[in-house]
């Protein structure tokens, strides 16, 4: 059975229907075009697109590439499940946990001052005219919660590139989203390190996280271009600022 066989079984709708409900025509629809429409992912194990997909409505993120909030990648004959920036600040912003969260590229000349021991840097944005002119140099991500924490975190390209090289193969062998939309993918990276270490993150973000560039057939979990990104001391720093938060709430009721 291919996988357009596999989407357009009943029982397959029904199981999208128990997540989603009556959106679930809609994105079965959506996940039968992105099919249709790369030939690799045609070639793909039926049961790891499914996963991908699975793992997506679960998270109730769309994935229409053009969107970005998540993608259903091939990688050889196995489709991985990776999540957009646009993704993460979503699932952030439904916690009810942040006042503001953004990420963006830095421009030459934007980088006012930096602080080495507080870790503080400051931005002066150029005007939209003169920056869309001036190379980009960096990409930062900022998050505020509720009870006032903040973070900022930047990377320079290189660091960037560096990243990628470590963590995805095909990154290194200058292959897939990377390639191809290298800015939504350094966007996305700033991000997801700033949230798995500093921020607050729900069940539904810390699955993202997890899932982010995974393989995913018959709920195995398996990194096939990566090693997982969030390692127990980010895991353990995003507990211990919950555990924070979570008291400072109590002691203000």
């Amino acid at each position: 059975m291919n996988a357009i066989e596999l989407f357009r079984k009943d029982t397959t709708k029904a199981r999208f229907a128990e997540v989603l409900g009556e959106r679930a025509p809609q994105f079965v629809v959506s996940v039968l075009s992105l099919i249709n429409s790369n030939e690799q992912l045609k070639a793909c194990d039926p049961e790891t697109i499914y996963g991908a997909a699975m793992t997506a409505a679960a998270l109730d993120l769309p994935v229409n590439p053009n969107l970005g909030y998540a993608y259903i990648i091939p990688y050889g004959n196995q489709a991985q499940f990776q999540i957009g920036y646009k993704g993460l600040i979503q699932l952030a912003l439904r916690s009810g946990q942040y006042r503001s969260i953004n990420t963006t590229d830095v421009r030459e000349g934007e980088i006012e001052s930096f602080d080495r021991l507080t870790g503080e840097i400051r931005f002066k944005w150029l005007p939209d005219d003169e920056r869309v002119k001036a190379k980009v140099i960096g990409y930062a991500s900022h998050i505020e919660l509720l009870n006032g924490f903040r973070s900022t975190l930047y990377m320079s390209v290189a660091e960037v590139k560096e990243h990628a090289n470590r963590y995805s193969k095909m990154a290194k062998r200058n292959q897939g989203i990377w390639t191809t939309d290298f800015d939504a993918m350094a966007k996305k990276t700033v991000l997801k390190l700033n949230l798995s270490r500093y921020g607050i993150l729900t069940v539904q973000m810390a699955k993202a996280i997890e899932s982010d560039q995974a393989v995913i057939s018959n709920d195995r979990v398996v990194y096939v271009d990566n090693e997982p990104q969030v390692d127990e001391a980010a895991k353990e720093a995003a507990s211990r600022i919950s555990s924070l938060f979570d008291e400072q709430n109590k002691n203000n009721q």
